[in-house]
């Protein structure tokens, strides 16, 4: 191949790399964080689609029917310890080869990608706020208005680490906005719909190998035409991507209140986001220069939509047991979908569905103090053998534990958590400039562990 068209094509795919690492852990599975009620953490989220408040509009939207005037405000801290080691990570090259080697001669070959092999705190620890508000009119009707961060990560690697071609930063903020509007049809059954409008911001970056010098020796060919020597380059490429964009979503729910039993059942739909952004390549060399380039970019993504069922069952007057069961459809983030000038191109995530668990219990010490505990089952939406270092991702399971004190017409609430990250396999085989030339093989292993902590207070008024 030409080294001009080497360039030519790899330049077009380069931005499509750029988007890989959409998806990186969060606390809960891959990117999405469930940190969205104080209350909720300090029994594993495992009663929240079926209790009553503003702490539950995330899980439900008929929560608030018969809650009156309230308002809420949280903050949920995560303190992280990960680390991703390289386990054999290569570089494969496909390169034309020079003269006197034969016209169409191509010399292939692996070396190690080379760098720190051990990668310790590659995601960020972080702070998480929310907040709620919900407004009674007339005596059937509430209306409510959340914000929201359901989606929001960090990773990072240095330019020297063993991950680099795969990825260095990783950062994804999202904002959601959310409006409900909640109705007492019975004296037991309540309903509610929700409008989502949600803000995604993504800045992603990673290293790309510039080719390197090749050597051969002619009159002792090997099954892939003639054996090869490979001298680095001495300098990385790299390239960024920087993007936002506003999308939409929906939500709807009921809840069923009887004597003893609180049922909960809820679909919040997935959100077709687009976002438009900058894409920056540089530092690429010789055949490469030609794909350096800065210009506008937009990829399209979809989050996933989630099924919760949930129950509150009231044992006595002090101990109410809960249990909570979501399906989350991670499969709608099948692909990145790039578009860059003329070209359109597709990235397979293969994420898959999950359903995660939890089960827990309020225990009311007196009439103004509330204990509670829960554990959760996380499984990660990741695929063995498509997992990028973007998305050091494992099961998790979530042991949690809360209190609550109401003081005159405040309650306060305070949680910790423990997460406990399963080891798993990063492996990733990438295309990294799209023709063929050079193949990144990680091969890696990362571990991980976390303690969040909660706090927030709700207002009744």
């Amino acid at each position: 191949m030409n080294p001009r068209n080497i360039a030519r094509v790899g330049g077009l795919a380069l931005t499509t790399a750029l988007l890989v690492g959409v998806s990186a852990p969060a606390m809960a599975g891959s990117f999405y964080l469930q940190e969205q009620s104080t209350r909720g953490a300090g029994r594993a989220y495992s009663g929240e689609g079926a209790d009553t408040g503003v702490q539950s509009l995330w899980w439900n939207p008929a929560a608030i029917a018969r809650s009156g005037r309230q308002a809420y405000v949280g903050a949920h801290g995560l303190i992280l310890d990960s680390a991703v080691d390289d386990r054999g990570s290569t570089i494969n090259y496909n390169l034309p080869a020079p003269t006197p080697f034969p016209a169409g001669t191509i010399l292939t070959g692996s070396t190690p990608v080379g760098g720190n092999p051990h990668v310790h705190d590659v995601v960020e620890s972080g702070l998480v706020p929310n907040f709620a508000i919900a407004q009674p009119i007339g005596d059937r009707f509430t209306v409510g208005l959340a914000v929201q961060a359901p989606y929001n990560f960090t990773t990072k690697y240095e330019a020297n680490d063993f991950a680099r071609y795969d990825a260095m930063t990783s950062e994804l903020r999202s904002a959601n906005i959310g409006l409900v509007l909640a109705a007492k049809v019975t004296d037991w059954l309540d309903v509610g719909a929700g409008f989502d409008a949600q803000y995604v911001k993504a800045k992603l970056t990673s290293a790309m190998p510039n080719l390197p010098t090749v050597t051969g020796v002619a009159g002792a060919p090997t099954a892939a035409g003639v054996p090869v020597f490979l001298l680095p380059a001495a300098t990385d490429g790299f390239n960024s991507l920087e993007g936002d964009g506003w999308d939409y979503g929906w939500n709807v729910g009921a809840q069923a209140h009887f004597s003893k039993l609180d049922l909960g059942l809820s679909y919040r739909s997935k959100i077709e986001h687009d976002l438009d952004g900058d894409i920056n390549i540089s530092g690429l060399t010789g055949a490469l220069a030609v794909a350096n380039v800065a210009a506008n970019g937009n990829a399209n993504f979809n989050t996933p939509w989630f099924a919760t069922l949930s129950g509150r069952y009231h044992v006595n007057d002090k101990l109410t047991l809960n249990a909570q069961v979501n399906r989350i459809g991670w499969s709608e983030f099948d692909a990145i979908r790039v578009h860059y000038n003329t070209t359109d191109t597709a990235i397979v995530q293969n994420y898959k569905d999950v359903t995660t668990g939890a089960i827990g219990f309020d225990y009311a010490v007196d009439p103004t103090m509330t204990v509670r505990g829960g554990i959760g089952y996380d499984p990660t939406p990741t695929r063995d053998g498509q997992r990028t270092a973007r998305i050091p991702d494992g099961d998790r399971m979530l042991y949690s534990a809360g209190i609550s004190k109401t003081l005159g017409s405040v309650t306060f609430d305070g949680a910790v958590t423990y997460i406990d990250i399963d080891k798993s396999k990063v492996v990733e085989t990438r295309d990294v400039y799209g023709n063929g030339v050079a193949i990144s093989n990680i091969l890696a292993e990362s571990s991980g562990s976390g303690v969040g902590f909660s706090v927030g207070a709700t207002w009744n008024f």
